[in-house]
This record gives structure tokens, sequence and C-alpha cells, in this order.
């Protein structure tokens, strides 16, 4: 009888540990996707960049740079444009970066929890320490044209707290250079 309480005390502790090595699984899936996912929309968005060589190069005045966070309500460009629905038509080269900006902005608001988007031209995407920072800086001087689009969103540390993308010592987990059409 003792012996057949020890073994399912013993059968317990590993049914516990397969139990908590599904929630590992799950957890680390959904982070998987959630990364992959940000590639693709952020390799998506720099193909868009490029295929317009009108607007995409330009330092000011340039609709597919800003910082967009989805505070719960969506994500929107400053000049929302819906030109390339079916049975519009966009005037300028512009107005086809404010219509791309408008729906691929909606889509990482939908894909991705508590997104943040940062584009912009940047000297040092990387602080001293090698990390991707959110800060954009650029300098009016620097001969460098490369963009970077920086993505974030709702995420877990590593001590199960849910860390939000506004929180202070936050980084983006996505860093792309997205340099002009033709250049390597």
């Amino acid at each position: 009888m003792v012996e057949v309480l020890v073994a399912i005390v013993i059968l317990s502790f590993g049914l516990l540990g397969v139990v908590g090595l599904q929630a590992a699984a799950i957890k680390n899936t959904r982070d998987a996707r959630q990364q992959s996912v940000a590639v693709v929309l952020a390799r998506e968005l720099a193909d868009m960049m490029r295929a317009n060589p009108q607007v995409a190069p330009r330092a000011t005045n340039n609709p597919y740079h800003g910082n967009f966070s989805d505070n719960g309500s969506g994500m929107q460009p400053a000049t929302v444009s819906n030109c390339l629905d079916v049975g519009s038509r966009c005037a300028s080269a512009n107005d086809i970066a404010n219509a791309q900006m408008t729906e691929w902005l909606a889509r990482v608001s939908n894909l991705l929890p508590g997104a943040r988007v940062s584009i912009c031209r940047d000297t040092a995407p990387y602080d001293a320490n090698g990390l991707p920072q959110w800060a954009c800086t650029s300098s009016a001087t620097a001969s460098q044209n490369i963009a970077f689009i920086k993505i974030g969103w709702l995420r877990e540390n590593t001590k199960g707290q849910i860390v939000n993308t506004s929180d202070a010592g936050t980084r983006p987990y996505i860093l792309l250079p997205v340099t002009p059409s033709g250049q390597l």
C-alpha cells in the first residue's frame, strides 16, 4: 500500500513537470509567431518604401517616417488616405505612401498586441552596449541614406511580467535597415 502511494506521488510530480513544459512551449510558440509576423511586416514595409523612390529617400516630409503607438484604438499615420481602395485613384506618390502607411499600420495594430513602431533615419540605431534603441539620432550633415524600421509589442519577460513598449528601458524587438532602391 505504501509503495503504491509513493508511486502515485512520483507520477504526480512527473505529470506536473510535463504540464509546466507544455505551458512554456505554448508561450514560446506565441512569441516566435509574433516575432515572425513582425519580421514579415517590416520586410513588407521596406519593399513598399523601395518601390516608391520619389518619396522614400526624402529626409523631411516623409509619410513613411514617424513614431506610432497602439494605445488600444489602433495606429494611424499623420495623413490617412484610402486612395488604394477599389474605385479610387491616387493623385501622387505622396498619396500612395500615405495610403500604404494607413493600411500597413492597421495591420500591425491588428497582428501585434500593444505595438509600437518607429521609422526614421538613424545614425546610431544601437546604444553603446550594442542593443537596439527607440531613439532616432539623425544628423542633417550625415551622408547616410538609411532608414530603420523599429517594431516592438507587448511581451512577457523572463520573470513572467508583461512589458509594455512604452515602459522605460524597453527596446525594439525588430530593427530592419532600409536602403534606397539600387543601393547595398
